[in-house]
């Protein structure tokens, strides 16, 4: 009688442990992809999918102009 038990038991115990540890086979949700560009190139020192930059014109830097200071900022200097 506790043969019977103890192999039901056990039998139960493998179905309920074999049902945790396996793969589900429920739907699972999508996983986002990123696509790729038509014309994807990749890169010669990593293998990666890179990015063609196109290179704007530079702007020339501009013109620095003196500021006058501030009467506020004047008078705080002086009272130094």
């Amino acid at each position: 009688m506790a043969n019977l038990i103890n192999e039901i038991v056990s039998g139960v115990v493998e179905s309920v442990v074999k049902e945790l540890l396996g793969k589900s086979h429920g739907r699972t949700a999508s996983k986002r992809k990123k696509r790729q560009a038509k014309a994807a190139t990749r890169s010669a020192t990593t293998g990666r999918f890179t990015r063609k930059t196109t290179s704007k014109a530079a702007k020339p830097a501009r013109k620095q102009t003196s500021r006058r200071r501030t009467t506020a900022s004047r008078s705080k200097q002086r009272s130094r």
